[in-house]
């Protein structure tokens, strides 16, 4: 087909694509409209001869002008590529995109908050790979007088299974504006979408979150706290990817999945008003946000955004929340940060490298993951290990876990008390020496009372020498005196499953020793064996010697 039997113009000036399919640069299209003004006389559906105005104007190769009343629209531009097109006294302008890159890419792209929509140029319209372009097509920027969101338009790659990558253009100018999105084979994401799509269980709490990653008693700030539940830190990356991928139907912080990025400006703040939500849309003059972290919902010094349309704020600039019309005041720093694609940051296969801000409850990162705080600065998890005792029966089997003595027994005098307990009321075990890293945060200790007894007391954490337990009453018979024995009991239950165990940062190799013991209907002899909780965790299998 030509140009000629693709497009039309009428006497109005309308040039439009009466076509099937083909497509043309705009040089083409303005060597066609001049070929028609030197015509003697209009026939057809081409409306223009010598007598007609100047068509069109061109710049260069890659850039021309309609003069009125000649115009394209919407539709006729999606089959013209290679440049740009002014048309309305410069109140109308259609841009070129060209992306560098792969064949194949399926590209969105995001202007004034949204993905553009029909995506027409899907996964390769007017490619050439011997330049190695793998996409040219152009874009309405200017509409009725106005630039639409200052002409910016944000790219993205994310097809589930690839790699995602982003490309921003700050404002487009006339001829062909450079993508450069890429993707290539994900090797950490090969799990099928439909399995991926399953994975319900991976949560998040949105929000200014407290999370003390790297266990010094200090808690440092994000703008999540994602559980990954049951399933492996790469298949929450797998996860990640999966919620913001191209066709996402999931919704992050109130955004559309498939232009949720992320912060990408931190704001310091003052003279606060009313009460913002902990999540909402925000506005200013020039440009609009969404509110990803807020460190007061009442007084806030910082906010963490993700921008949405137009600029960031400036010095002096109010912020006004859209559902809860709290406002507070830009104070001087406003603080772009960089946008990591996937937003979750990357996957090794075994550890995550988080992106700015990216939180993951303490308990599910490892020593090999990074995470980096509000703050930008990185933090890693202490080694938590899991120590098995396996081979069980549930309701059957008592297994207790304690640090192993120089014989075969449990060392019941690895602490003394500091302070006697003997009130009413008692909250507080404390022990003369501080308590070792490796101590489960929440879990036993066996306490001897003055009877001689070692009574099973549960703590709800621990710091420094001290054991917190709940408010118990420790008066009369049940006392324990200063100087009494007292041991972790690291795993001391009744078996509700074939396996019992406990988890702890590991420092260095403990020894323990470990007791099961059955004396019921089916008894079994007691089972007794050291063991070490050492840098992958480590365990035992108990032996069910009949006692029949």
């Amino acid at each position: 087909m030509t140009i000629a039997s693709d497009f039309s113009v009428n006497g109005s000036g309308d040039i439009r694509y009466t076509g099937s399919g083909d497509n043309y640069s705009v040089l083409e299209l303005h060597r066609w409209l001049q070929n028609l003004a030197d015509d003697p006389t209009a026939t057809g559906d081409d409306l223009i001869d010598i007598t007609s105005e100047t068509p069109s104007e061109r710049f260069t190769d890659n850039y021309i002008q309609l003069n009125a009343p000649y115009n394209v629209d919407d539709t006729a531009v999606q089959h013209v590529y290679d440049g740009s097109i002014v048309q309305a006294g410069g109140d109308t302008i259609y841009d070129g995109i060209v992306n560098y890159g792969v064949q194949g890419i399926y590209i969105q792209i995001i202007q004034n908050g949204a993905l553009i929509s029909p995506n027409f140029w899907t996964t390769g319209i007017n490619a050439d790979s011997s330049q190695g372009i793998s996409s040219r097509f152009m874009i309405k920027v200017r509409d009725s007088g106005a630039d639409i969101d200052s002409r910016i338009l944000i790219g993205t790659a994310r097809e589930f299974g690839n790699t995602y990558s982003e490309f921003k253009i700050n404002g487009t100018n006339r001829g062909n504006n450079t993508l450069a999105l890429t993707q290539s084979d994900d090797l950490n994401n090969a799990t099928v979408e439909g399995t991926v799509s399953g994975w319900t269980g991976i949560t998040n709490t949105e929000g200014y979150r407290a999370i003390d990653v790297n266990n010094d008693s200090v808690d440092e700030y994000y703008y999540s706290e994602w559980d990954r539940s049951t399933y492996a830190i790469n298949q929450f990356y797998e996860r990640m990817k999966w919620l913001t991928r191209r066709g996402s139907s999931s919704t992050l912080y109130g955004i559309d999945g498939n232009i949720f990025r992320g912060i990408t400006h931190e704001i310091d703040t003052d003279t606060p008003s009313g009460t913002f939500d902990s999540v909402e849309s925000l506005s200013w003059s020039g440009g609009t946000g969404q509110l990803l972290a807020i460190n007061s919902v009442t007084n806030p010094t910082k906010i963490w955004i993700q921008l949405l349309t137009g600029i960031a704020p400036t010095d002096g600039q109010i912020i006004t929340g859209g559902n809860s019309s709290a406002t507070c005041e830009v104070n001087t720093t406003v603080t772009e940060r960089p946008i990591s694609s996937p937003f979750v940051g990357a996957s090794t296969g075994s550890a995550i490298i988080g992106s700015y801000g990216f939180g993951i409850e303490a308990l599910d990162l490892t020593k090999n993951d990074k995470v980096f705080d509000l703050t930008n600065t990185q933090r890693s998890s202490p080694d938590y290990e899991t120590f098995i005792v396996s081979g069980l029966i549930a309701g059957e089997d008592r297994i207790i876990v304690g640090q192993k003595d120089t014989g075969d027994d449990i060392k019941k005098d690895q602490f003394t008390l500091q302070t006697t307990l003997n009130g009413a009321t008692e909250t507080a075990v404390v022990v003369p020496t501080a308590i070792p890293s490796d101590t489960p945060a929440t879990g036993t200790i066996r306490v001897q009372i003055d009877t001689g007894i070692y009574l099973r007391v549960e703590y709800t954490s621990w710091t420094g020498s001290i054991f917190t337990i709940a408010s118990s009453d420790w008066s009369g018979s049940g006392s324990a005196t200063s100087g009494n024995n007292l041991f972790i009991s690291y795993a001391d239950e009744l078996a509700s499953g074939a396996t019992v165990g406990y988890t702890a940062i590991y420092s260095s190799d403990r020894t323990l020793f470990v007791r099961v013991r059955d004396g019921g209907s089916t008894p079994i002899k007691t089972f007794e064996s050291p063991a070490v909780f050492n840098a992958s965790g480590g365990g035992v299998t108990a032996i069910r010697t009949s006692d029949m």
